[in-house]
């Protein structure tokens, strides 16, 4: 009996044992899986450049295990001296910098407590906004309609690449439809960070405005959705501009240009409503020399879409007609961006035409400015007595659908021939745009002078 109890008690202890076993063998597994992918982290999305000011940014970027997040930084490419972190645990990555001097180009590396990325490599830098009295040439690259993320848009990308000769650009709008169909984040993945754009995004900070697509898996009521997970936008008025409180409409400031971009597909357009009541509040408080605007859906157009059909896009192009165009004029805004519309259109300086294109009246809603200089298409020339804007559509910088009558009579110049994108360069009292095609051709340009 002894000896039976004996190696019943040997039983339990040696059970017992392999139980502990078992279970310390997994926690010390899980911890240690927990730890090993730390060593494994790689990037797989970014960084990008947000929010830019003359005293700050913002870097994003996504690895693919969970770390704390620091970048480290500094004026020349083999020292970065400042250090900047973020210590909560994400894949999701996003670090502000602050306190640095304006216009002035940093290098970076980014990376976690443990290890950096890209220690060394000099393509990834950036550079801070100037202030108002920055007097030397501001280069700016406008794509519309891009989010296909194929062969297209990479040659409207190269296109525009071999126009410019290596010059710096300062300023990257995105007219909407940034991800193509449905704005999910996998198809941001593919359209923007996947390879195209991915020297751009490091070194440009990028200022979006959503199109119809981005929204259909967003919301700008609540601001959920990839599109509002993807970009960090100003809504407090830090790069410029009042505080919007939101953003899907927002403004910011470059040099003596002052830049908003609204939301014309998930924002309510009416008149006296939050977004046009402080669109009006916005430009009233702006003392830049230069106003420019940009949204979606386009005021006029004769191509993919059409301006005049109430049923088209739900009446939201006939919305911005009618009720956002009247403050833009008001307050003088030099140029208004608008894609949606797989085609080039743009106009003649103009003002006041809010209805459909038969009510267009050239007489007196076209600006008779032109033909005072040969060295361009259209110069036109603005002063305190002569006032106007410029409305340019440009949807072809990735879309392959190219059909319409493009007749609208508003505009200067219009084609369903050509993918491209915008190359506008501002000195001082000066605009000069052109279009791009995607082999680096230009096939349209006009230029805006500001008299005193």
């Amino acid at each position: 009996m002894k000896t039976d109890l004996y190696i019943n008690y040997i039983f339990i202890i040696t059970f017992a044992i392999g139980i502990f076993n078992v279970f310390h063998t997994r926690i010390y597994a899980q911890a240690n899986e927990d730890k090993a992918p730390l060593e494994n982290t790689t990037i797989v999305r970014g960084p990008y450049l947000q929010s830019g000011t003359e005293k700050s940014i913002i870097l994003r970027w996504q690895t693919n295990n969970p770390t704390d997040s620091r970048v480290i930084y500094g004026i020349s490419s083999r020292s970065h001296i400042e250090t900047a972190i973020n210590p909560l645990i994400s894949k999701d990555h996003k670090v502000e910098i602050e306190h640095l001097k304006k216009h002035t180009k940093y290098y970076y590396s980014i990376g976690d407590s443990k290890q950096m990325f890209n220690q060394g490599d000099s393509s990834y830098y950036f550079i801070t906004s100037p202030s108002k009295d920055y007097k030397e040439t501001v280069h700016m690259w406008v794509i519309g309609d891009f989010g296909t993320g194929d062969e297209l848009a990479e040659s409207v990308k190269n296109g525009y690449m071999k126009y410019r000769r290596g010059l710096q650009t300062d300023v990257w709008l995105m007219l909407g439809d940034i991800a193509y169909y449905h704005g999910e984040d996998k198809e941001y993945q593919k359209a923007i960070f996947s390879g195209i754009y991915k020297p751009m995004l490091r070194s440009v900070v990028a200022w979006p405005t959503p199109g119809n697509h981005d929204l259909r898996s967003a919301d700008s009521h609540s601001q959920t959705g990839p599109y509002y997970e993807i970009f960090t936008l100003p809504t407090q008025g830090q790069a410029g501009g009042i505080p919007s409180d939101t953003e899907a409409y927002y403004s910011f400031n470059y040099g003596n240009i002052h830049y908003i971009s609204l939301d014309s597909e998930d924002t309510p357009r009416d008149a006296g409503s939050s977004m046009l009541t402080w669109l009006e509040e916005d430009l009233k408080e702006s003392k830049s020399l230069w106003n420019i605007v940009f949204f979606h859906h386009p005021p006029y157009t004769k191509g993919t879409h059409d301006s005049d059909r109430e049923i088209d896009s739900r009446g939201r192009m006939i919305e911005v007609r009618e009720n956002i165009l009247p403050i833009l004029e008001k307050y003088g805004v030099d140029l208004v961006l608008s894609g949606h519309s797989h085609v080039y259109e743009r106009s003649f300086l103009l003002k006041n035409h809010y209805g459909y294109s038969s009510t267009f009246n050239s007489k007196s809603m076209i600006i008779k400015t032109e033909g005072k200089s040969i060295k361009y298409r259209s110069t036109f020339y603005k002063n305190k007595d002569n006032q106007g804007t410029v409305y340019i559509v440009c949807g072809v910088s990735g879309h392959k659908v190219r059909v319409g009558s493009v007749d609208h009579p508003a505009f200067a110049y219009s084609s369903n021939l050509y993918s491209g994108s915008l190359a506008i360069d501002i000195k001082d009292n000066v605009l000069f745009s052109v279009f791009v095609d995607d082999t680096g051709k230009v096939r349209d340009s006009f230029s805006i002078i500001k008299e005193d």
